[in-house]
């Protein structure tokens, strides 16, 4: 069966991290969307996203397709509902569409003419951004069952000091000695090739992801995602890096989002509690304004490309868009528009020639290319976010 990942009403509630990426490509505990539904599918997923993404990440369409909503993360009741799906059936939460077989082109589909089946068990969604590191915690769990499912852990080097071992899996070619590890409070993941230098304290939740490092002596908190060839150091608390980004140094990281090509410079902070204890409100490209969370704890979501230099200083919740690059003292603004430059003292706008010269020189010290997909999508951010940019 071909299966097709489409994004949904929430694709605009998740900027900016949507921005640059289709909803099925967002990390939440050890795996991104589409990888969970292929391993559950046990097949490859193409993609029903914006245009401007679609060269990117294309839509194989066949005449036989199931399309599923992204915003759901899959379990094995609900995988098993999704591959018994027969044409002119769909599987419905409450208002929601969540997967349905169609012969169809996408423009054609009568759902009128479908049979509904509804799907009443619980599963994870992804909705807000913020879900990204509140739901981690579960994802994390859910994916460590399904990754470390009847195989054999990398053995434990001595060197360890470890809380609840039978609740930590090592993959082959990690690097780790003497770091103490506490999975009594939930499952620690360490990827292929990965390591922990010395010193280091980890509680889980945790998930390591291939090539990613934790420098020495750092301190984590539980339900943290370190996506692949990523880099933290001083102390994070349940936040997420989707990969290749780098909180490398001193600072506190907590309750955060990171896309992809992040920085965050040395002893930065993020704050992730009001002054007042107060609910946290963030910032909503769908609104145009800021919105409430239902949350007291809220720090920074950023989003691919951007970066701070050293000594930045985030407000609660603060979200950050896409290339954007931050320095300076104090506090900037709790809502830093896509392709800004500057700080507390004002912004520019960060004209694309130079945030693509950045962006090529850090995405080829990866050996990655930063080809003629990505320029188009960042110029097609910066055109769409150009009106909440203002020269100061």
């Amino acid at each position: 069966m071909n299966y097709i990942l489409f994004d949904g009403v929430v694709r605009n509630a998740l900027l900016p991290f949507t921005f640059t990426r289709p909803v099925a490509d967002i990390r939440v505990g050890i795996l991104t969307i589409r990888e969970k539904w292929e391993k559950y599918l046990g097949s490859t997923t193409t993609t029903l996203t914006e245009e401007y993404l679609s060269d990117k990440f294309p839509m194989v369409e066949m005449e036989e397709n199931v399309m599923i909503n992204a915003a759901y993360l899959p379990n094995e009741v609900l995988a098993e509902m999704v591959k018994s799906l027969e044409p002119n059936q769909m599987i419905m939460r409450d208002d929601d569409i969540i997967a349905f077989y169609t012969r169809d082109t996408q423009e054609e589909v009568d759902f009128d003419s479908y049979e509904n089946i509804e799907f009443t068990d619980e599963c994870l969604t992804i909705e807000h951004t913020w879900d990204i590191f509140a739901k981690n915690d579960a994802a994390i769990r859910e994916d460590f069952e399904l990754l470390t499912e009847d195989r054999v852990s990398q053995p434990i080097p001595k060197s360890v000091n470890c809380i609840a071992p039978e609740n930590i899996f090592i993959e082959e070619g990690a690097k780790l000695e003497y770091v103490t590890l506490n999975a009594s409070t939930g499952p620690i993941y360490i990827g292929k090739d990965s390591e922990i230098m010395e010193g280091s304290v980890i509680r889980g939740p945790f998930a390591l992801c291939e090539h990613a490092q934790v420098k020495l002596a750092t301190k984590v908190y539980g339900a943290t995602t370190v996506g692949p060839h990523s880099r933290i150091g001083g102390e994070v608390n349940n936040s997420v890096l989707f990969g290749y980004s780098n909180k490398g140094h001193d600072g506190f990281l907590g309750n955060s989002v990171l896309g992809e090509w992040c920085n965050i410079g040395a002893d930065s902070n993020n704050s992730n509690l009001k002054n007042n204890y107060e609910e946290v409100k963030l910032w909503s490209y769908e609104k145009e304004g800021f919105a409430k969370t239902g949350l007291q704890f809220c720090g920074l979501m950023m989003g691919d490309h951007s970066k701070c230099g050293i000594n930045t200083m985030f407000n609660t919740g603060t979200v950050v868009g896409v290339s954007a690059n931050i320095f300076g003292s104090g506090f900037p603004r709790n809502f830093v528009p896509s392709f800004s430059w500057g700080g507390a003292a004002g912004f520019s706008t960060y004209i694309t020639k130079k945030a693509f010269e950045t962006a090529r020189l850090v995405m080829s010290r990866r050996d990655v290319e930063f080809d003629q997909k990505e320029s188009a999508i960042l110029e097609h951010v910066f055109e769409q976010t150009k009106k909440w940019r203002k020269d100061e």
